[in-house]
Protein backbone atom coordinates (compact mmCIF):
# COMPACT_ATOMS: atom_id res chain seq x y z
CA UNK A 1 0.00 0.00 0.00
CA UNK A 2 1.30 3.46 -0.84
CA UNK A 3 -0.05 7.00 -0.80
CA UNK A 4 -1.70 7.87 -4.12
CA UNK A 5 -3.56 11.20 -3.93
CA UNK A 6 -5.56 13.66 -1.90
CA UNK A 7 -8.97 14.88 -3.13
CA UNK A 8 -10.40 18.28 -2.32
CA UNK A 9 -13.86 19.64 -3.08
CA UNK A 10 -13.97 22.67 -5.38
CA UNK A 11 -16.77 24.80 -6.80
CA UNK A 12 -15.54 24.94 -10.40
CA UNK A 13 -13.29 22.27 -11.92
CA UNK A 14 -11.95 24.32 -14.85
CA UNK A 15 -11.23 27.39 -12.72
CA UNK A 16 -9.55 25.36 -9.99
CA UNK A 17 -7.54 23.34 -12.50
CA UNK A 18 -6.25 26.52 -14.13
CA UNK A 19 -5.33 27.92 -10.70
CA UNK A 20 -3.30 24.83 -9.73
CA UNK A 21 -1.59 24.78 -13.13
CA UNK A 22 -0.65 28.46 -12.82
CA UNK A 23 0.23 28.56 -9.13
CA UNK A 24 1.81 25.11 -8.67
CA UNK A 25 2.90 24.06 -12.15
CA UNK A 26 0.43 21.15 -12.02
CA UNK A 27 0.27 18.71 -14.91
CA UNK A 28 -3.29 17.76 -15.88
CA UNK A 29 -3.58 13.96 -16.00
CA UNK A 30 -7.36 13.93 -16.54
CA UNK A 31 -10.10 16.55 -16.52
CA UNK A 32 -13.79 16.85 -17.33
CA UNK A 33 -16.60 19.08 -16.05
CA UNK A 34 -16.94 17.26 -12.73
CA UNK A 35 -13.47 15.96 -11.85
CA UNK A 36 -9.78 16.66 -12.48
CA UNK A 37 -6.65 14.73 -11.60
CA UNK A 38 -3.39 16.66 -11.35
CA UNK A 39 0.25 15.81 -10.76
CA UNK A 40 2.15 18.32 -8.67
CA UNK A 41 5.77 17.26 -8.30
CA UNK A 42 5.76 13.68 -6.98
CA UNK A 43 2.19 13.95 -5.63
CA UNK A 44 -1.28 13.86 -7.12
CA UNK A 45 -4.31 16.01 -6.35
CA UNK A 46 -7.90 15.28 -7.33
CA UNK A 47 -10.33 18.17 -7.68
CA UNK A 48 -13.85 16.89 -7.09
CA UNK A 49 -17.41 18.17 -6.95
CA UNK A 50 -19.11 17.49 -3.62
CA UNK A 51 -22.10 15.77 -5.24
CA UNK A 52 -19.85 13.17 -6.91
CA UNK A 53 -16.98 12.40 -4.53
CA UNK A 54 -16.20 13.14 -0.90
CA UNK A 55 -12.94 14.82 0.05
CA UNK A 56 -10.55 11.95 0.74
CA UNK A 57 -7.08 10.49 0.94
CA UNK A 58 -6.32 7.62 -1.43
CA UNK A 59 -3.93 4.71 -1.06
CA UNK A 60 -2.80 2.66 -4.03
CA UNK A 61 -2.87 -1.14 -4.04
CA UNK A 62 -2.55 -3.87 -6.64
CA UNK A 63 -5.55 -5.90 -7.80
CA UNK A 64 -4.89 -8.78 -5.40
CA UNK A 65 -4.77 -6.40 -2.44
CA UNK A 66 -7.85 -4.53 -3.71
CA UNK A 67 -9.89 -7.72 -3.91
CA UNK A 68 -8.74 -8.91 -0.48
CA UNK A 69 -9.44 -5.56 1.21
CA UNK A 70 -12.84 -5.24 -0.46
CA UNK A 71 -13.79 -8.70 0.79
CA UNK A 72 -12.42 -7.96 4.26
CA UNK A 73 -14.51 -4.78 4.51
CA UNK A 74 -17.51 -6.19 2.61
CA UNK A 75 -17.29 -3.42 -0.01
CA UNK A 76 -18.16 -3.57 -3.71
CA UNK A 77 -15.41 -2.53 -6.10
CA UNK A 78 -16.29 0.33 -8.44
CA UNK A 79 -14.75 0.90 -11.87
CA UNK A 80 -14.10 4.59 -12.42
CA UNK A 81 -14.33 6.56 -15.67
CA UNK A 82 -10.52 6.70 -15.93
CA UNK A 83 -10.22 2.90 -15.75
CA UNK A 84 -9.13 2.72 -12.11
CA UNK A 85 -10.93 0.48 -9.62
CA UNK A 86 -11.58 1.10 -5.96
CA UNK A 87 -13.84 1.65 -3.00
CA UNK A 88 -14.23 4.05 -0.09
CA UNK A 89 -13.92 3.40 3.66
CA UNK A 90 -14.37 5.71 6.65
CA UNK A 91 -11.78 5.83 9.42
CA UNK A 92 -12.75 6.01 13.13
CA UNK A 93 -12.92 9.82 12.83
CA UNK A 94 -15.25 9.73 9.79
CA UNK A 95 -12.50 10.70 7.31
CA UNK A 96 -12.79 9.04 3.92
CA UNK A 97 -10.09 6.69 2.62
CA UNK A 98 -10.18 5.55 -0.98
CA UNK A 99 -8.48 2.26 -1.80
CA UNK A 100 -7.53 2.53 -5.48
CA UNK A 101 -5.98 0.22 -8.06
CA UNK A 102 -4.59 1.04 -11.52
CA UNK A 103 -5.09 -2.18 -13.52
CA UNK A 104 -2.27 -2.49 -16.08
CA UNK A 105 -3.27 -1.29 -19.57
CA UNK A 106 -6.83 -0.50 -18.40
CA UNK A 107 -6.52 3.15 -17.33
CA UNK A 108 -6.17 6.42 -19.24
CA UNK A 109 -2.77 6.91 -17.56
CA UNK A 110 0.53 5.56 -18.74
CA UNK A 111 2.40 4.17 -15.78
CA UNK A 112 -0.50 4.87 -13.32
Amino acid sequence: MEMDHVAVVVNNIAESTAWYVEQCGAQVLYADDTWAFLRIGQGKLALVMAYQHPPHVAVRVDETQLNALAAQHNQPIDRHRDGTKGFYLRDPNDNVLEVICYPPAETVYTGG
